[in-house]
């Protein structure tokens, strides 16, 4: 009994327990084998919407950082990444084409099933191509031009090639549109790449990393999977540390050949063409994006630069400050009496520029007939009073009187209790669509300069003034400015050049729907001459407080922005048309103006970012500056003004 026991049957407990011992092995293993298997998806790129980061070099801004580049300029129009499906399929249909040489017949194969016409649908309006996105609403503080309407050739199927021809003129608009006159330097500084082994080395790069993810997923090419993972690096290395040809070493070229080799090894195994595709749309992405977020950090730097002051010229203004507390031998000219005479003509220029103001005089009193019965008031701040007294003590300008004043320390009646800061002539980068018939092709930017709050003393300042000429400090006079005292105004109160290219009604998304008339033009500080008396009379002061009051209480927007609405509604129906021959404007932002226009204008006016005085500055519109600057002056010389 006991033997056939032991070789009768297996009890029923000891099968179960098997079967439990069996599952629970299975169930280790398949944990195992799928612990193993989610990061091989994740590190090979296989999850449809990562992004693999393996061997590519990503270098991506903070959400801090890109916040900081994107408002870097209040009066910026909003920039958005918004990407069709069409839109990426036409810069992949570019990539295969740009690299066809390299690539395996069967990936362009592939590729082209999916595309039999070479044609796509264009699925977004045409303002919306490169990444850019127009803004359906403007944000507080930004001035740019009302909505667009719907382009009507959305969705309609064009060829590749017109796509790229349209792709890349929206691009520029966009790029305007959004960085103002940032793109248009970059566009004339632009220089063409010369370093050819450091742009052939990238696109080895750019293919060995495309194929890398679909060899190492094979075993049997683990060694050429490993050389071409080493050769990824050394490459990556070395560019990393080279801009130009001239930094690479000296077996750069052994360096190429060997990456050569390995892409030629790589394109002979027989690859998923999916995955080939999808990893170059994946390194595309990062490279736009790398290259988007140098195009901001560029555009930050530039705006840093044009609203800063130039090392030269701070130097100058210290060492100005320092020379007028040591010194004593500099003394008051006895000028005070013309000074308030009213019968001599009287120019106003607020500035904290010494140079800048210091040219406006110098240029306008070299082509005065008669510079005896001219009388200059600079109006600046405390930081750059000293400096600015002293340079005019030290330079005359013909028989001409100059009288530095001090804002802050000017005792107004109207200004009791409240501090006065200086606040020089506010400028606004507009873009706007054409007044008749909005388009998108009729999109253009403009930079229109208007008063600030210190332009609304000088009825106060200048009491016993009945009529002055006001200059920007970014103007050069070339004509004799004498004929402007003979204008009648009739019964307005600034004769300015309006600027008929931007109409009020194309701005009321800004100034609102009423109180103005839609056809009348926007008018332009740089040279403007104000009946003060008449001004006094209309209490264009107190309208213009009040409009500031009525904008600040319904919160509406930046103060510069409320300011340049109150500016232009407070002068409604009373700007005097001067002749549009009087100033050419631009100089500060337009590459293409006419050399003999610029000869035969009596004021040059350099509105926009690019100022003669910086290094950002349009070369070839220097020299109509430099000209009125005084170089006999040992300081300019010891700042290195003129480097």
């Amino acid at each position: 009994m006991k033997s056939g026991a032991a070789g009768g049957a297996v009890p029923s407990y000891g099968v179960s327990a098997k079967r439990r011992w069996r599952g629970f092995v299975i169930a280790v293993l398949g944990l195992v084998i799928l612990s193993m298997l989610v990061p091989l998806v994740f590190l090979l790129g296989l999850h449809n919407g990562f992004h693999s980061s393996g061997y590519i070099y990503e270098q991506r801004s903070s959400p801090s950082n890109q916040k900081g580049v994107e408002r870097y300029d209040r009066r910026d129009v909003s920039h958005n990444k918004n990407w069709s499906e069409g839109e990426q399929s036409s810069h992949v249909k570019e990539l295969i084409t740009k690299f066809e040489p390299t690539l395996p017949k069967d990936v362009i194969k592939n590729y082209s099933r999916g595309d039999k016409n070479g044609t796509i649908n264009k699925g977004t309006s045409d303002v919306k191509q490169k990444g850019f996105k127009a803004p359906t609403k403007p944000p507080n503080g930004v001035l740019q031009s009302p909505p667009a309407s719907n382009n009507p050739r959305s969705g309609h199927v064009e060829q590749v090639t017109d796509l790229k021809k349209s792709s890349a003129d929206e691009s520029v608009k966009s790029c305007e549109l959004t960085f103002g006159s940032y793109c248009l330097w970059q566009k004339e500084h632009r220089e063409e790449m010369k370093d050819a082994m450091i742009k052939k080395l990238k696109d080895q790069l750019f293919v060995a990393r495309a194929y890398y993810p679909s060899i190492a997923k094979l075993p049997a090419q683990d060694k050429l999977s490993r050389q071409l993972k080493q050769n990824i690096q050394e490459l990556e290395h070395v560019l990393s540390e080279a801009t130009t040809d001239a930094d690479l070493p000296p077996l750069i070229e052994k360096y190429s050949q060997k990456m050569e080799g390995q892409i030629a090894k790589a394109k002979s195994v027989t690859v998923d063409c999916n995955n080939v595709d999808k990893k170059l749309r994946q390194i595309f992405d990062l490279t736009e994006d790398e290259a988007d977020f140098h195009m901001k950090q560029s555009a930050f730097l530039y705006k840093l630069n044009v609203q800063t002051m130039p090392k030269s010229h701070h130097c100058l203004s210290l060492k100005l400050t320092v020379e007028y507390f040591k010194s004593s031998h500099y003394e008051e000219k006895a000028d005070a009496e013309k000074f308030i005479d009213s019968s001599l003509h009287h120019f106003v220029i607020l500035s904290n520029n010494v140079l800048a103001a210091s040219v406006v005089i110098n240029s306008t009193v070299i082509h005065a007939k008669e510079s005896s019965n001219q009388v200059f008031h600079v109006l600046t701040d405390g930081q750059n009073y000293y400096a600015m007294k002293l340079w005019f003590l030290r330079n005359s300008y013909k028989e001409a009187a100059v009288q530095v004043l001090n804002i802050e320390h000017l005792d107004l009646d109207s200004q009791k209790g409240n501090p006065l800061h200086l606040s020089l002539t506010e400028e606004f980068r507009v873009s706007i669509h054409g007044f008749v018939n909005p388009s998108i092709s009729q999109i253009r930017t403009e930079y229109i300069s208007i008063f600030s709050h210190s332009h609304y003393l000088l009825p106060d300042i200048f009491s016993n003034l009945k009529k002055v000429v006001v200059l920007d400090d970014d103007v050069v006079i070339q004509q004799d400015l004498s004929a402007l005292w003979n204008l009648d105004l009739e019964g307005k109160v600034n004769g300015a050049v309006q600027f008929c290219s931007v109409k009020l009604g194309q701005l009321k998304s800004y100034l609102g729907e009423k109180g103005f008339s839609h056809n009348s033009c926007a008018w332009m500080s740089g040279l403007n001459i104000i009946d003060l008396a008449r001004w006094r009379e209309l209490g264009l002061t107190q309208t213009y407080k009040q409009l500031i009051k009525e904008k600040l209480s319904l919160r509406e927007g930046s103060t510069e922005a409320i300011a340049w609405r109150a500016s232009l509604l407070a002068f409604e129906n009373k700007i005097y048309p001067l002749d549009e021959s009087w100033v050419l404007s631009g100089m500060g932002h337009e590459y293409r103006i006419d050399t003999q226009a610029i000869k035969t204008a009596p004021v040059l006016h350099y509105n926009g970012n690019m100022k003669p005085w910086l290094d950002l500055g349009i070369p070839k519109y220097k020299s109509y500056w430099k000209k009125f600057l005084n170089k006999e002056d040992q300081l300019l010389s010891e700042c290195n003004v003129y480097s």
